[in-house]
């Protein structure tokens, strides 16, 4: 079994911490509410991993938040979703918990979590999307997480992919992540519904009964049962995405690119499409090698897994060992 450690993934509406081995399996999980205030959620956290350290002996606890951190990651300066803002979490909950904490972006945690026990593991040059309510990205640029000079790449999702086109949350117009998530789907669908009659489908009668049910899911669903409407949405989400990776492999030419996140799991209405438009769109289409495109192999799992895994690798760090080293040596070899 190894070292356990303890995974946490902060996502806007719940935690999720699991007590998970040296082999990314998951020996206990416990989930939770997100408080919205930085308090809360810090009596959240210590709750959660008071409960699973009474159970288990867990060495360490990696925590992934979906937020602006330092290169260093000892500073949360900003998370769109949570209350921290130029938060000290790691040493601070270290403190209050007495074992060591170790702070990671959800999606870093992610890629390192696809790369460890997942869908990268053979990968060089990684690109990790997880397209969810948004995207959020992480880059394994020879195997190591691309942070940028301030922590903060790389911010795919805010790409203009059409100017002056949809607004974002971020302030400007046209980002990537408005055309390529689940909260895209949605618009699309009322896009397409304002531009024309489209007869039979249920997916329109359903929304004209409750405008409010349409969700991401929802569109997945009735893309499933061959609906018109939902279809059409899911073709031009994958124009969107084709697009997109075509632009990040002009720049950062990856060999293997993750498709991840909630609107990952109906990757087969989509992915195809969107490797035909990736392969057309990318410069010197024709005459270079292609990134491979998979999906995850990790699914919601990646968030948590990673973060046990920066746990781990920071205790190595800490002990100036190399994770592997720690994994012989708890397992008597």
């Amino acid at each position: 079994m190894g070292e356990l450690t303890i995974g946490i993934d902060i996502g806007g509406t719940s935690v999720r911490a699991a007590v998970v081995d040296d082999r990314g399996t998951m020996l206990d999980t416990l989930r939770a509410a997100t408080p919205a205030t930085a308090t809360a959620l810090e009596h959240c956290l210590d709750r959660l991993v008071g409960e699973l350290v009474s159970r288990w002996s867990a060495k360490a606890v990696g925590v992934a938040i979906a937020g602006f951190l330092t290169p260093d990651r000892e500073v949360v300066r900003f998370a769109p979703h949570l209350a921290w803002r130029e938060a000290r979490v790691a040493e601070e909950m270290t403190h209050r918990i007495g074992i060591p904490v170790f702070t990671e972006h959800d999606a870093n945690a992610a890629a390192i979590a696809e790369q460890r026990f997942g869908a990268a593991a053979r990968g060089h040059n990684v690109l990790v999307l997880a397209i969810g309510t948004g995207i959020g990205a992480g880059l394994l640029i020879d195997g190591e997480i691309y942070r940028g000079s301030f922590g903060v790449a790389p911010e795919l999702g805010h790409l203009t992919v059409v100017p002056d086109g949809r607004p974002c949350s971020c302030g400007k117009r046209g980002c990537w992540e408005r055309y390529c998530s689940g909260t895209a789907l949605v618009d699309t669908v009322v896009e397409l519904l304002a531009d024309k009659d489209w007869g039979r489908s249920q997916l329109a009668a359903d929304v004209a009964a409750d405008p409010g049910s349409l969700t991401g899911r929802r569109v997945a669903g009735a893309a499933a049962d061959g609906d018109a409407v939902a279809v059409a949405a899911f073709a031009a989400f994958a124009a969107s995405l084709g697009q997109g990776l075509a632009m990040i492999a002009d720049i950062f030419d990856p060999d293997l690119i993750v498709i991840a996140g909630g609107v990952g799991a109906a990757s087969g209405h989509y992915l195809d499409e969107a490797r035909e438009h990736y392969s057309r769109l990318v410069t010197g289409a024709g005459h270079r090698q292609l990134a491979r495109i998979r999906g995850t192999q990790l699914g919601e799992n990646a968030g948590v897994l990673g973060a046990a895994e920066v746990a781990r690798r920071g205790l190595a760090a800490a002990s100036g060992r190399t994770p592997d080293a720690m994994t012989s040596a708890a397992a008597g070899e």
